[in-house]
């Protein structure tokens, strides 16, 4: 039995919260450079989206991607963000929302820590290494 991820879910309900409370939703994207974005708007590899229902058309949010249609410099793109690639979701007008943790670099870390021979530690040292406090930063 495989257990779905629950980014998909989470980013639908502040995305519901978002427009029930009448803010307006951002996405922080990884831009990834096989993922197909407006370039001259990437700035240290992240991309933000604003996908209120004034700003994109043909809004999808699957298990998968989030989808959209919207205009850069007036002209319409479609895009298809992977689920994976999206960092946070949040409110412009209260900043909040939520941070999702980068999977593939806490899977490298894990990866690392076995190869490592690190797992003979001291019990409460890894006790320690698994409590992470959150890492929340303000996106203008």
């Amino acid at each position: 039995m495989t257990i779905n991820s629950t980014k998909p879910y989470l980013v639908r309900s502040i995305y519901d919260w978002c427009i029930d409370s009448g803010f307006t939703p951002y996405i922080s994207v990884q831009a990834f450079p096989e993922l197909n974005v407006p370039k001259e708007y990437i700035k240290e590899n992240e991309i933000v989206f604003n996908i209120s229902i004034n700003a994109v058309n043909e809004l999808i949010i699957n298990n998968n991607i989030v989808g959209f249609a919207a205009r850069f410099n007036g002209v319409e793109r479609k895009l298809e963000i992977p689920m994976n690639a999206i960092n946070s979701i949040f409110a412009k007008e209260v900043n909040q929302g939520i941070t999702f943790s980068d999977e593939r670099k806490e899977s490298q870390e894990a990866m690392n820590t076995l190869r490592d021979g690190n797992l003979n530690q001291n019990p409460q040292i890894l006790q320690e290494k698994k409590i992470r406090k959150p890492k929340l930063r303000v996106i203008k």
